[in-house]
């Protein structure tokens, strides 16, 4: 059977965005989980039990190649070419006071998730953005409301939290289990189910989501809202 390239992209990539995406495929594995190819997630590969790793380190030219390839029996893993591609993006800017944020933008335009706060330094608001891609998926979500607290066992290491603000309106945060709100909706619910409804979007669109870093000033806090 001839060869057949599936999906092949190249381009320039910071330390801090390889070691980003090495990290989702980090996590995949670990997991058992389908991996991501491509940072939208539209292509994932799910590796056999046990496969063949290759690691090569060439030099030519004054180019230094360096190659990590796995290889298995096609029968016992899969390939997904069409897989669920997560419809919003991270953007990440600088606000007017000159503090790094991020939001989460679902195609239809709407800020689905925000971090809540600026950070002095770029990379920690990128880290906030790989807690919440990391965190999110699994996270249980409990209802303030009801004194639920989260199963002991699963889950990942922060926990959606259901509440209703001084405004009676309800609203969802995800707090890390160091006690930090690591995101929230950004916006008040007239009901429940709505809130939910965010918080599941955020599940389903945030790990596959790319992060566009925006040139210029973004809004200030107080247009966040």
């Amino acid at each position: 059977m001839p060869e057949e390239t599936i999906h092949e992209s190249k381009g320039s990539r910071s330390r801090q965005a390889l070691a980003t995406y090495f990290r989702r495929i980090a996590r995949a594995l670990g997991r058992g989980e389908p991996v991501p190819v491509d940072d939208a997630g539209t292509v994932t590969v799910d590796p056999a039990a046990e496969s063949e790793v290759e690691v090569e380190l060439e030099r030519e030219d004054g180019t230094v190649h360096f190659e990590v390839e796995v290889e298995f029996d096609e029968a016992e893993g899969a390939v997904d070419a069409d897989a669920a591609a997560s419809k919003a993006t991270f953007e990440l800017y600088a606000d007017n006071a000159g503090q790094w944020r991020w939001r989460l933008v679902h195609d239809n335009g709407n800020i689905i998730a925000d971090g809540g706060e600026g950070y002095a330094d770029k990379r920690d608001a990128r880290s906030g953005i790989e807690s919440v891609q990391r965190n999110a998926p699994g996270a249980h979500v409990v209802d303030e409301s009801r004194d639920e607290e989260p199963p002991e066992e699963g889950g990942s290491s922060a926990t959606f939290e259901l509440f209703r603000d001084k405004a009676d309106e309800h609203r969802w945060r995800l707090r890390h289990e160091n006690g930090n709100v690591i995101a929230d909706g950004g916006q008040g619910y007239a009901s429940k189910q709505k809130a939910k409804q965010g918080l599941n979007s955020v599940k389903s669109n945030a790990p596959g989501a790319a992060v566009d870093e925006l040139d210029g000033d973004g809004p200030g806090e107080d247009d966040e809202e």
